[in-house]
């Protein structure tokens, strides 16, 4: 769906009879007033949206995809971005749109959100054991023969074969791989083995191996975040090389992220990145230095804010505004106000964020407005039924997050 179908979504609805109108993908259902409130927003500056509200630059967005996917291809690597950053299907669609090979969920639920809005290119890269999660994971396999999931585990690539069997068909799977200790079987002969098992089992097919690294993603300083992913994954590539020589499917090699998109291709028989934040920027992914040397990651725009109010102006150097952690999450790192280098925000209560500053570049009256750099955009965005598309000032489109609260 193109931005301008998205938008006749919203209006199309409006002024319908119904108590609610369900918009297909979204978290929730919203009422015509609803409706009609999202319509009358596009056109109008953002400084006249009620907030908090989630922006999101589109000229640095779409100039973000772009860049990303020259990089990857240049060095030979094709992007499967994490949808777990932005669960949006028009975002998906741009991505998909710019040549990405697929999109990547952590959940079954996001996956079936996305699915529903028309992204069928899904891996997903969290391992479903529990039954009911193996016959909604088949279901979608049903749906769309571009699914993927991973496993990791010998009894629970059985059960995925039986059901698979039972659904009359069969599965496409990943062998996750660890990297570290979050999730995954550990680099070794047992992950080969699982490999070899699940090459065997009638229902399933293999397509390859993922190995993700988070720990290396936020590394400050490029050298030694370089040197630190490099190092994790030497036992990974060594399974990969194994399930090669032993004429295993292995068209798959995907992991990575933002943080090493541009190390990535130094990994032996690397395929894909799972690129997710680079599309919006935070504070903590400013905050771990470029290849250059320099203190800020500068490789990709910010593009995401959220839109505060000033609610309080009233004592010294300290202003109160609506937008707190059930607007940001997070409190570490801190937000960034956009413009504003000397103030200090503070997230740390439910509804309220407090600014601190010895001096500003300008007064703020009630009711001013701020742009806030958010700490992390994963969780922010999960908390927000819509985002507003911005373009020169003005909202161009407002996006539903399709999968919001899909945590299952």
């Amino acid at each position: 769906m193109s931005d301008s179908a998205s938008r006749r979504t919203f209006i199309a609805a409006t002024g319908m009879a119904a108590a609610h109108v369900w918009v297909p993908g979204t978290a929730r259902g919203y009422s015509p007033a609803e409706m009609r409130a999202m319509e009358e927003t596009i056109g109008v500056s953002k400084w006249e949206l009620d907030t908090p509200a989630l922006c999101v630059d589109l000229d640095a967005l779409e100039s973000n995809i772009t860049t990303m996917q020259a990089r990857l291809t240049a060095k030979g690597l094709g992007a499967r971005p994490h949808a777990k950053t932005h669960k949006s299907a028009d975002i998906a669609r741009k991505q998909l749109a710019a040549g990405a090979l697929g999109i990547c969920t952590s959940k079954v639920s996001e996956a079936e959100a996305l699915m529903a809005a028309g992204i069928d290119r899904i891996c997903m890269t969290t391992t479903n054991p529990s039954a009911s999660k193996i016959r909604r994971a088949m279901a979608l396999r049903a749906k769309s023969a571009q699914f993927i999931q991973a496993v990791d585990e010998e009894k629970n690539a059985r059960d995925l074969s039986d059901a698979a069997k039972a659904a009359g068909l069969t599965a496409d799977v990943v062998i996750d791989v660890a990297v570290g200790t979050r999730s995954g079987i550990p680099a070794g002969d047992g992950a080969i083995a699982l490999a070899e098992l699940v090459s065997r089992l009638p229902n399933l097919r293999l397509r390859g191996m993922l190995s993700y690294d988070g720990g290396a993603q936020h590394l400050t300083g490029f050298a030694a975040r370089r040197a630190t992913a490099l190092a994790n994954l030497e036992g990974n590539v060594r399974v990969f090389e194994a399930l090669k020589k032993k004429g295993l499917p292995t068209e798959i090699f995907s992991g990575g992220g933002t943080g090493t998109y541009n190390i990535q291709h130094d990994v032996p028989g690397f395929t894909d990145v799972q690129v997710g934040s680079y599309l919006f920027m935070d504070m903590q992914y400013l905050a771990i230095g470029n290849a250059a040397g320099g203190p800020v990651y500068d490789d990709f725009a910010r593009s995401l804010t959220v839109l505060a109010t000033v609610l309080n102006n009233r004592f010294p150097g300290r202003l109160t505004t609506d937008a707190g952690a059930k607007a940001l999450t997070l409190n570490v790192p801190r937000p960034g106000v956009v413009g504003e280098p000397g103030m200090d925000y503070n997230a740390g209560s439910d509804e309220f964020g407090v600014i601190t500053f010895s001096e500003a570049r300008k007064s703020y009256a009630i009711g001013d407005k701020l742009e806030l750099v958010v700490p992390h955009c994963d969780p922010v965005v999960n908390l927000y039924d819509q985002m507003y598309g911005i373009r020169k000032d003005r909202v161009e489109v407002v996006w539903p997050i399709t999968a919001r609260g899909k945590s299952q």
